[in-house]
């Protein structure tokens, strides 16, 4: 398998973890989102016609989206299961995992804040307190849905004692906000699962400081 990545795109880093929690080995294939790689002309006709990362190629299958991406991992390599089969549970673990990628994610990528700094001329300040606001909007309800998910499955991630599709969402969401300079104090089952996937080897392995393209 082939994944064209960003070091620091959340949502690469969501299929980074997957992959790394389903042992598969994969090449790692950098396109920097900052100076535009990800519209290059033939990258966007060849790999991903979204003109975004992630991008997963599996032998002769090629698929864009992270969610998407999990999917298909998980019906080719359903060991461990991330979206689980369980109904009630399935629909938990996509509730949360959907909340942060559909509600708090778009409004806060790169190419939104891009237009707000170039086409709408926010200052920076301004551009800041929009992505903290959002982050605050939607961590609310990431956390109303922990609090809620530890009174019914307990242990130490998102949704019982295997980390699932939602704990791979989190993550990068957390590590967003925290180099954004979010507070995130009021949200503290979210960081206790946080921290819990800090020393988790697979989490350690998914981090942008352990891809190829780090920069700072």
């Amino acid at each position: 398998m082939q994944l064209y990545s960003f070091f620091n795109s959340s949502t690469s880093y969501r299929v980074r973890i997957a992959l790394a929690l389903k042992g598969l080995d994969y090449t790692y294939l950098p396109v920097n989102i900052r100076t535009g790689e990800h519209r290059d002309g033939q990258y966007v006709a060849d790999v991903n016609p979204s003109a975004s990362v992630p991008a997963l190629v599996d032998g002769e299958f090629t698929l864009g989206q992270s969610l998407a991406i999990v999917d298909w991992l998980d019906a080719r390599h359903p060991e461990p299961r991330l979206i689980p089969s369980d109904p009630e549970l399935r629909a938990r673990v996509l509730e949360l995992s959907y909340l942060i990628a559909c509600d708090i994610h778009p409004v806060n990528n790169l190419r939104v804040l891009r237009y707000l700094q170039d086409e709408i001329t926010l200052s920076t300040q301004q551009k800041d307190a929009w992505y903290r606001h959002w982050v605050a909007d939607g961590m609310a309800g990431v956390e109303r849905l922990l609090v809620r998910a530890a009174r019914e499955h307990g242990g130490p991630w998102c949704f019982g004692a295997q980390p699932t599709l939602a704990d791979c969402c989190l993550v990068p969401q957390i590590a967003n906000a925290q180099r954004m300079g979010c507070d995130l104090t009021p949200y503290a089952r979210s960081l206790a699962v946080y921290r819990h996937a800090d020393e988790h080897p697979a989490f350690v392995r998914a981090q942008p400081q352990r891809q190829p393209d780090y920069a700072a």
